[in-house]
């Protein structure tokens, strides 16, 4: 198994991008990283902290940046560490692909270079969130498509779910609808639509889900439009972020508020390992050819090193083969 990875995207390359691929063959002795970028700064780095054989580096000068418009980017730029992962992909010298850069840039990537598996009327973006069971949530879609029909979010819910399905092996995932209320009438005319189509598919579909409610366990997937999606994920991360600042200031008011942290510590970081998004990967690109996982912009080689993973178990399970048979038996 072989990942290529963009050695220059996100905000903490390429240091925290090369520490996440010497996390993951660590992990996965089976597994194998071309990482593309600067060769003379990639070599460094990983000599630095790694005397293997499984992580090769693949020269190419350019970068593209956030602030670039994707489309054009992706096509002038061709000497760019994020199209190289594209095109490693796409010639069969790679399994998969990962990148923390720009997410208009990956999407379109993955449109216009990767293609779309047929039958895929728009890919999703789909993360994996913790819930309080101790289990997780597929988003799907958490940001690829802002303006969606009711046929567009009906199939990032199969979408979802297949990716569920043949990931985690659960069978039967549970399917709900984002809403802003659980009764079947509640929401705009996209919303009741989607419901409508949703129930009347063979999907597990369990109802609507209130945006509480998200990681509450009761839902495998969570199907909605990207830009209510976005903002849900957004929310939930900066939720968490602000009730572990609060919870620190709280600790630090008093001796006796330390004095119980330290009796609670143990708790504390079970805890924040099972809110904590970096545990999960990033965001599964479902839709596409091939496996290509969006990273965070913000991720550290913590949450770089699961997205390999992720984009390996992907790779290792199918999963684009499978969400083509399942659209193309429909």
């Amino acid at each position: 198994m072989k990942i290529a990875v963009d050695g220059f995207g996100g905000d903490n390359a390429p240091q925290e991008i090369v520490k996440g691929c010497i996390l993951a063959v660590k992990k996965n002795k089976d597994l194998e990283i071309v990482i593309t970028g600067k060769k003379d700064l990639l070599d460094q780095l990983i000599h630095q902290e790694y005397f293997g054989d499984k992580i090769t580096v693949f020269d190419c000068p350019d970068v593209i940046t956030c602030e670039e418009e994707p489309v054009l980017a992706i096509r002038k730029k061709k000497n760019s560490s994020l199209v190289k992962v594209f095109e490693l992909l796409k010639n069969g010298e790679a399994d998969g692909a990962v990148s923390a850069g720009s997410s208009g840039a990956v999407l379109a990537g993955g449109i216009f270079i990767l293609g779309r598996i047929d039958g895929v009327l728009r890919p999703a973006l789909i993360p994996e969130l913790p819930t309080v069971k101790g289990s997780f949530v597929a988003l799907s879609d958490c940001g690829a498509n802002v303006d969606c029909k009711p046929e567009y979010i009906e199939q990032f819910a199969k979408m979802g779910a297949i990716y569920v399905s043949a990931v985690h092996g659960t069978e039967k995932p549970r399917v709900g609808l984002l809403n802003n209320g659980v009764e079947e009438g509640k929401g705009n005319d996209t919303v009741k639509a989607s419901y409508s189509l949703l129930k009347s598919s063979d999907l597990n579909f369990v109802g609507n889900c209130e945006a509480r409610d998200i990681l509450s366990g009761d839902f495998d997937v969570v199907a909605c439009d990207g830009f209510d999606g976005n903002v849900a994920l957004k929310s939930a991360e900066g939720t968490a972020g602000a009730v572990f600042t609060l919870l620190k200031e709280a600790i630090n008011s008093s001796f006796r508020a330390k004095l119980g942290a330290l009796l609670l510590k143990p708790a504390l970081k079970g805890l924040k390992k099972k809110l904590d998004y970096s545990e999960h990967g990033g965001a599964a690109v479902v839709g596409v050819k091939y496996p290509l996982v969006k990273c965070h912009g913000s991720s550290k080689a913590k949450s770089i090193c699961a997205g390999i993973l992720q984009c390996a178990s992907m790779a290792e399970n199918k999963l684009c083969e499978k969400i083509a048979s399942a659209l193309n038996n429909d």
